[in-house]
């Protein structure tokens, strides 16, 4: 419990700093509702946690250390990134439409944005590194059973992830109605998003590890 509760305390603090996740998230709750919003989380604690799976397997610590697959996981997430902004710019001018009384809340299927969710969360580069880093210095070696106290410690980023995320989307859909009275205003939003999944993209892309 000792262990738990130590590694709880760094995952809170790697969850509640804003990250690709929390503004991917905000970016949904604006242009396509609460409901989609709140599947991207499911969808991104979903793909988080199949890193934790990766990390407990023994394949997180080489993401870590080889350089080609560390680039390669950050350069699909970052693509991805960029092509759910592109596809946000193009569609800017049917958010207002969307919104009209007696309209579905968004035009996106259910697998569909669990899919986008899990993408981002799995393709997150830095929470690979931080599972990868971390994790195995919270295991108990004299106790056995490594890989499953990694399963269960790692329990902790989904899990967090899951509460904070979806506080995030449900203040972003706060203000979705004041957007949607003016049709400007949600091609606006729907343009701004679409600008900020590319620039995290393109951020994805371009920093971390230089080596």
């Amino acid at each position: 419990m000792t262990h738990l509760a130590s590694f709880a305390g760094l995952a809170f603090l790697l969850v509640v700093v804003p990250g690709p996740s929390v503004l991917f998230t905000i970016s949904r709750a604006l242009t396509v509702g609460r409901r989609a919003a709140v599947l991207t989380v499911v969808g991104n604690s979903a793909g988080v946690y199949v890193q934790v799976i990766a990390v407990a397997v023994g394949l997180g610590a080489l993401v870590a250390t080889s350089v080609a697959l560390f680039t390669a996981v950050k350069l699909v997430g970052a693509l991805y990134l960029v092509y759910l902004g592109v596809q946000a710019i193009r569609h800017r001018a049917d958010l207002a439409d969307a919104l009209r009384p007696g309209r579905p809340e968004s035009g996106y299927s259910t697998l569909a944005v669990l899919r986008d969710g899990f993408v981002v969360g799995f393709a997150n580069p830095k929470t690979i590194v931080f599972l990868a880093a971390l994790l195995p210095q919270f295991v108990d070696t004299a106790r056995g059973g490594v890989p499953q106290q990694m399963l269960v410690l790692g329990v902790c980023i989904p899990l967090f992830g899951l509460i904070f995320d979806t506080l995030w989307a449900l203040a972003a859909d706060s203000v979705r109605g004041w957007l949607a009275r003016t049709p400007r205003r949600m091609a606006a939003v729907g343009g701004t998003s679409g600008l900020m999944m590319i620039g995290l993209g393109t951020s994805l892309a371009f920093t971390g590890r230089k080596d």
